[in-house]
């Protein structure tokens, strides 16, 4: 095994639900994803997207309806302007994966952190993610984070759902029909951000944060999560932080 093998972590005899955010936790691919969001709101609506909004904690689906209510469009905001919303958006993101590697990266440390939690005795681990299944893959496969997760499991905004209840139905059938039920004391999240923090304690999952993107670590505290690091260069430090909170 080697510097940062699971051995080297004290383990309890418990299962664990590791849940990671994707954007400005794993990778931050955010000018390809504002252009998305730009041509595919433009070709829903007919009006350019000249207000945006804070996409942490968010998903597109959540997105879409603030969009639509920032920027005064005369479209009428239902389910199946969303759906089109959507459609468009996951065909603007595939046009521009070859943006990806040149205009994102992945965060420093994302790579040796899943696989070290992949490593993990009894440990599964997936994404819950605010973009829609195929662009969040899109996003993981282009930094070969993907190889780490089973993302046949991982909750996404292809759905109208709020995070919380996407992080609640993961942990309810992550184990498949017949399977255990996760509990809230197995089940973590890490992410980057507060609103996600509230979602983890809604939803039922321990929240471990990354001082990754716009947030203090006293903002994070406050909200309620568990441990805050301050990256994931260290990989036994996120082993431990997911050991110690899932246990």
């Amino acid at each position: 095994m080697g510097p940062h093998s699971a051995e080297d972590v004290e383990e309890s005899a418990i299962s664990r639900l590791v849940l990671w955010n994707i954007d400005l936790t794993l990778l931050d691919v955010g000018r390809v994803m504002r252009a998305a969001y730009a041509e595919a709101f433009e070709k829903v609506t007919g009006e350019p997207l000249v207000y945006l909004t804070s996409a942490a904690g968010r998903t597109d689906s959540e997105m879409f309806f603030e969009f639509c209510a920032r920027n005064y469009v005369d479209v009428e905001p239902d389910s199946d302007t969303l759906a089109e919303f959507l459609a468009a958006l996951e065909e603007s993101f595939a046009h521009r994966s070859d943006e990806l590697l040149a205009k994102g990266r992945a965060m420093p440390g994302a790579a040796a952190s899943l696989a070290a939690v992949a490593n993990m005795p009894d440990t599964v681990q997936t994404v819950v993610s605010g973009s829609t299944r195929a662009n969040a893959t899109a996003k993981l496969v282009a930094f070969g984070l993907d190889t780490y997760l089973n993302l046949a499991i991982g909750g996404f905004g292809s759905v109208n759902y709020p995070k919380s209840s996407l992080i609640q139905s993961i942990r309810l059938h992550a184990a498949g029909e017949g399977g255990p039920v996760y509990s809230e004391e197995e089940t973590v999240l890490i992410t980057d951000s507060v609103p996600d923090v509230r979602a983890a304690l809604i939803g039922g999952a321990v929240p471990i944060t990354v001082l990754s993107g716009s947030e203090t670590e006293g903002r994070l505290r406050d909200a309620g999560a568990r441990f805050v690091l301050p990256d994931l260069q260290d990989p036994r430090a996120v082993m431990t932080a997911v050991a110690q909170a899932a246990s």
